[in-house]
């Protein structure tokens, strides 16, 4: 998949079966342009990060579900914080709705701490918006082995 639309329409498929609020071939392709986004994809998931000086951020966190708990979403954060720290980040940030137990749960497996909170920044359609958690983790961390 060397083609960028193909690339972003393959990517925004799979954000789809993950999300309910999923981006757009559109807004891939326009983030995998931009300078500092590095993506690191397997077959069932994929991570998209913006490094910034010495930050990085993961920008989203995809897994298919039928390929969730099996350590793909672990391994996906790994090779893309080693490879952060190898452009010189030394903090990963990230931004998770306070409701999303199973990727808190992930988060806190690898290391991430609180660093802040977003009130109601996830809308719900079916109820009120939810608090968005702000999460770092200090690079090099010596992150756990899937």
């Amino acid at each position: 998949m060397t083609d960028p639309t193909d690339l972003a329409g393959a990517l925004a498929a799979l954000h789809a079966e993950a999300f309910d609020a999923p981006w757009s071939a559109s807004a891939f392709a326009d983030l995998l342009s931009q300078p500092g986004v590095l993506l690191e994809a397997r077959a069932d998931g994929f991570v998209l990060i913006r490094l910034a000086a010495d930050e990085a951020e993961i920008l989203t966190l995809a897994v298919r579900p039928p390929a969730r708990r099996t350590g793909l979403g672990s391994r996906l954060v790994e090779a893309v914080s080693r490879r952060a720290v190898g452009m010189g980040a030394t903090r990963l940030f990230l931004e998770v709705a306070e409701d999303n137990a199973a990727a808190r749960a992930l988060y806190g497996r690898l290391g991430f701490e609180p660093a802040g909170r977003r009130p109601r920044y996830y809308a719900r359609p079916d109820g009120p918006a939810v608090d968005a958690l702000l999460l770092v983790l200090i690079l090099p961390a010596s992150l756990p082995t899937a």
